[in-house]
């Protein structure tokens, strides 16, 4: 039941930055791997009935995922994610911004920080969102940011459950 995992999402517009707490019924191997590896990224990350589509990922420092939001259309929308710092099975940082099909980045970014933890077999996943202007941040969030993302952790909750199989 998903009814009593934690789920908190706040927007602080002074410090332009988006906190968002999930709580996920899996083990910390398991939910990592949901969040850095790119063959099971593509399953949940996108809001039904878009999809997502990684056209290449190299998780480490440095390294790089570019890869689509696909509408049932065939409409893509491209970002690029820059991991920035790695702590294997902790924490994990990267700027994320939007880009156009051949890897051009439409700045201004923001900036990712997700750190897991895991208790009693239940896997926290805390992410801070910093964006550079407060501008940006509210077109994210006036382009649907809360609800898309709530949906996708909700796919990966549904996920988890298959994967725990």
């Amino acid at each position: 039941m998903t009814n009593d995992l934690l789920f908190d999402f706040t927007v602080d517009k002074a410090a332009k930055t988006v906190f968002i707490t999930r709580e996920f019924d899996a083990e910390l191997s398991l939910v990592w791997d949901a969040f850095t590896k790119a063959e099971i990224l593509d399953q949940w990350v996108a809001p039904k009935p878009w999809t997502s589509r990684t056209k290449h990922m190299n998780f480490e420092v440095g390294g790089r995922r570019f890869y689509a939001m696909v509408s049932p259309e065939g409409q893509e929308r491209w970002a690029i994610q820059q991991y920035t710092s790695i702590s294997p099975k902790t924490n994990f940082k990267m700027f994320n911004t939007f880009a156009d099909k051949d890897e051009n980045p439409e700045l201004p970014g923001s900036d990712w920080d997700y750190t897991f933890s895991e208790e009693n077999g239940k896997t926290t996943v805390r992410v801070t969102i910093y964006n550079e202007s407060l501008e940006r941040m509210e077109k994210m969030i006036e382009m649907g940011f809360k609800e898309g993302f709530t949906v996708t952790l909700n796919q990966l909750i549904d996920l988890l459950t298959m994967l725990k199989k």
